[in-house]
């Protein structure tokens, strides 16, 4: 048994194809399938089961990959272990961040971060809160980006900053007021997207009032949802961070929302609980400090280093 064979069973289940599996290896499809058969020859059991249209793995099989991700995993913590000693920011480094933050992050975050640190084999992957803690624990994310409050056995969370939301209003919409109250928004056509406006830690929830708006439409995204607002009226909420997206003029219908943590998101970075690249998750914040104002991070953050 060997530390490939591991890799390339771990491989198999994640894609649940062998030739997709190959590819994400970086070797062919036969050298992957042969050293799988010599495995399961010196186990004396069947990890996978293959039909022409599929890939499952066998209960035993499920034991003996979760095994081998937590073997693969203490084998490259020494990698990990020399260069976290040599002071070196390089390798790997699997990034997933949640789609709602995503467009106002990664852009910028892919340029500056390749430009600081050109040794660092990058990818980045939206996922969802869920899927991405799953990817931390399996080892198949490095450091995650999303909402506060997932943390979960085996994923710490570590507070990043906190961005307020504000009303974005069409041009006939209450113009005249100054700043909206939760209440005044509950008489207005609502148009909200469920996963990112969902506020978990607010006074005040969009998602749970949304039964008292006259009509209330879910979009992909929030340009689209601006638009929408543009064309026929109503109000949307949009992230602090969504304001230099907009116009000149879609500027002048920018509300603020009136009280204390009425509206805003908690944003945080997210590892498993034995990760030890301090200089690695320092290298994001780095970056980070570079794209997000400096008023809306955790003082912690602005004042030191992370340290784990």
């Amino acid at each position: 048994m060997t530390l490939q064979q591991l890799k390339y069973i771990i491989a198999v289940d994640r894609h649940r194809s062998f030739s997709k599996a190959a590819e994400a290896c970086d070797v062919t499809q036969p050298t992957l399938s042969g050293m799988l058969v010599k495995l399961e020859e010196e186990l004396d059991i069947r990890i996978f089961d293959r039909t022409n249209k599929q890939v499952t793995t066998t209960a035993i099989g499920e034991q003996i990959i979760r095994q081998a991700e937590k073997a693969v995993a203490e084998a490259e913590r020494i990698a990990e272990i020399v260069s976290e000693a040599k002071g070196c920011v390089n390798g790997r480094l699997a990034l997933c961040i949640s789609p709602g933050i995503a467009p106002y992050i990664i852009p910028q975050f892919i340029r500056l971060y390749l430009d600081a640190y050109p040794d660092v084999d990058l990818s980045i992957e939206e996922m969802k809160a869920a899927a991405m803690t799953d990817a931390l624990r399996k080892g198949i994310a490095d450091i995650g980006i999303a909402t506060a409050g997932h943390a979960t056995a085996g994923v710490y969370e570590i507070p990043l900053y906190t961005e307020r939301f504000m009303v974005y209003l069409s041009e006939n919409c209450r113009r005249r007021l100054p700043m909206f109250n939760p209440e005044d928004l509950e008489h207005e056509n609502m148009w909200i997207m469920k996963e990112s406006q969902c506020l978990r830690q607010s006074a005040f929830s969009f998602c749970k009032e949304r039964a008292k708006g006259h009509s209330i439409y879910e979009a992909g995204n929030i340009e689209t949802l601006i638009r929408i607002v543009d064309e026929n009226g109503g109000y949307t909420i949009i992230p602090e961070m969504h304001l230099p997206l907009l116009t000149q003029q879609q500027r002048l219908n920018v509300r603020d929302i009136d009280g204390d943590r009425l509206s805003m998101r908690r944003v945080s970075l997210y590892i498993k609980e034995e990760y030890i690249r301090g200089k690695m998750l320092n290298s994001i914040v780095d970056t980070l400090k570079k794209i997000i104002p400096r008023h809306m991070f955790e003082p912690n953050i602005l004042k030191s280093d992370i340290k784990l």
